[in-house]
């Protein structure tokens, strides 16, 4: 009974009274044992001075203190800029406790699933994430949390959102059916611009939650003429792919991004080296699928399947870091994922990168991708005053960065402490 009544009360919610959580005051001084900038420093006894929501001076010791400072001591801890992760879902909401699956939920009004689903926002503050892309939300939900967020009224993480993706031709048991043509996929870009989307997505192949397969669904053609027309209104591109072929054409295209894929080839890795597409891999969220499946009701004949595109997924990473393509974090994180979105990391060490490296597919990269390399991804004057604290040695191990984070900062103020 209690739970029917929070949801009546919930669906009676409008998006203009968005529940406002109100942050802490604002500190003026951080003290931090190490700090690794992001731009390839690390401070000892670092001393970051904000300006409201900005950084405006990093030193060291006791004399960079400004007097009279509101300080907030983190010197048990080392700390690096506030990190970012490059495709998420995050509103899709599930509670464990509902009896429902993930994926067989009752429908919900758009602004109770935005409420939420700001329960994603949190777990994705905890484990160090400050800001996000968003690839692909139905009914505009990301659009309310995004505005949400921007406007002070909900916490969480600084938002870049795709609206709803493009997708491409229907597969039927012979194959693909007839694509949806140059012309739709143009207005549909166009559609998504002036919807309020930040990104345009598209769905350039089958490959979703356990499948696993690879059937390209939008021709180089198709791809084009939505890359062409979102870049026409200024709005970027990140294009879905399972499969190789799809990624090379994504890629020829003129994607930004290029998100998941396997068996991809020297020539089409040399190409986005070229270009600078920033490939976002998304290794561990198959990882996730398979220790996830009995929430899903899936039988175990489904880990095969993963495994194997793990292990091509896993192997592609690896010759792209030696061909210097650019990768970003990508968790592709959806319903309990969330609170995890920092595990990739792991997999980018393991697949050639020092810590450091690992760290500005986070950092430095996702910030430039975004447009926003001046003051997003790195601790300097000018930037976003975001800040995760963590227990170690990021310089070393990146298990700190994934699993002792202890206090994150966005925008000069504490949005999570688990000391």
């Amino acid at each position: 009974m209690a739970r029917r009544t929070l949801m009546a009360l919930l669906a009676a919610t409008s998006v203009a009274v968005l529940a406002a959580a109100q942050p802490p005051a604002q500190i003026s001084a951080i003290r931090l044992g190490l700090l690794v900038d992001g731009r390839g420093h690390s401070i000892r006894d670092a001393v970051v001075v904000l300006d409201g929501d900005r950084i405006t001076r990093v030193g060291h010791g006791n004399g960079a203190v400004p007097k009279g400072a509101t300080v907030l001591d983190l010197r048990k801890y080392s700390g690096i800029p506030g990190l970012i992760d490059l495709h998420t879902h995050i509103t899709y909401y599930w509670d464990p406790d509902s009896g429902t699956l993930p994926l067989r939920q009752p429908a919900r009004e758009p602004n109770v699933t935005a409420e939420l689903a700001f329960a994603n926002a949190k777990r994705t503050l905890e484990a160090g994430v400050t800001t996000i892309r968003d690839l692909g939300a139905s009914r505009g939900i990301d659009y309310l949390m995004r505005d949400a967020v921007n406007a002070g009224n909900k916490i969480g993480p600084r938002m870049f959102v795709a609206g709803a993706g493009i997708q491409g031709a229907r597969v039927t048991a012979t194959g693909p059916a007839a694509g949806p043509g140059t012309d739709a996929m143009r207005q549909q870009a166009e559609a998504r611009v002036k919807a309020g989307s930040d990104w345009v997505k598209l769905y350039a192949s089958t490959g979703s939650f356990q499948n696993v397969t690879t059937t390209q669904t939008l021709t180089y053609e198709e791809m084009k003429a939505a890359v062409d027309a979102a870049h026409a209104l200024g709005k970027p591109v990140a294009i879905h792919s399972y499969g190789a072929s799809g990624v090379k054409d994504a890629v020829r295209a003129g994607a930004d991004s290029v998100e998941h894929g396997i068996d991809i080839d020297d020539e089409t890795f040399a190409d986005m080296a070229k270009r600078g597409t920033v490939w976002v891999p998304t290794i561990d969220h198959n990882r996730y699928y398979i220790d996830a499946r009995g929430e899903y009701g899936w039988t175990d004949d489904v880990v095969g399947p993963l495994h194997d595109y793990i292990d091509k997924n896993f192997e592609a990473t690896k010759r792209a870091v030696k061909a210097h393509v650019k990768i970003g974090m990508g968790s592709d994180a959806v319903y309990s994922m969330f609170g995890q979105n920092t595990r990739e990391l792991a997999w980018m060490v393991k697949a050639g990168m020092t810590p450091a490296q690992a760290i500005a597919t986070a950092t430095t990269v996702p910030a430039a991708l975004l447009g926003h390399a001046n003051d997003l991804g790195a601790v300097a004057p000018g930037y976003f005053a975001d800040i995760v604290a963590i227990e170690g040695d990021p310089n070393s191990d990146i298990d700190a960065v994934i699993n002792k984070v202890r206090v994150v900062i966005k925008g000069g103020v504490v949005v999570a402490d688990k000391r």
